[in-house]
């Protein structure tokens, strides 16, 4: 065994990127303050092959040095834009027949290992401010909570190791279809 060099790993470029099929999953980031955040999710979606990232609120935008700091150039390969309100983005991600989940601690959520994608289904993943969570007013306006198991001491997980979990899962849920 051996690690793998650059020239091994068979990366598309970013313009064959842009034509490849998406997985049917939008992340929406409802005011994220760090920069390094939002690139961190930029990366993470570049690698599952998400559709696109909705920016809301106080969340950074590209252009920016700090953003790319941990985006490396998914930037360029990742879909993005920005609503001035996450309601706002929801009201439009509805209109595109989405399915919108929150990824927070809440009454009633729905236990990430119990939840199941609907096969042909097509979601919007919203992710909280990394000290308030998803706000009151999106909680109003979704259509499920998906909360991630925890066992320990801490009551939550940063919000780049959250997406890391949610998205590895949703990923694998809905390529296998179940």
């Amino acid at each position: 065994m051996h690690k793998l060099k650059l020239d091994e790993l068979n990366r598309v470029s970013v313009d064959e990127f842009k034509l490849q099929e998406k997985l049917s999953l939008t992340i929406v980031l409802d005011n994220v303050r760090s920069m390094h955040n939002v690139g961190s999710i930029f990366r993470t979606s570049d690698a599952f092959a998400l559709e696109r990232i909705v920016l809301c609120g106080i969340t950074g935008q590209p252009p920016h040095r700090e953003i790319e700091k941990t985006a490396l150039g998914a930037t360029q390969s990742v879909d993005w834009c920005y609503f001035d309100t996450t309601t706002a983005a929801i009201e439009w991600l509805k209109k595109e027949g989405k399915v919108i989940l929150a990824i927070e601690q809440a009454s009633n959520s729905i236990m990430l290992d119990e939840y199941k994608p609907a096969p042909g289904s097509s979601y919007a993943l919203i992710f909280g401010n990394e000290v308030n969570g998803v706000s009151e007013e999106v909680m109003q306006k979704i259509d499920a909570c998906i909360e991630i198991p925890q066992f320990g001491t801490k009551h939550s997980f940063n919000i780049v190791v959250s997406a890391g979990i949610v998205l590895w899962d949703m990923f694998s849920k809905m390529k296998s279809g179940s």
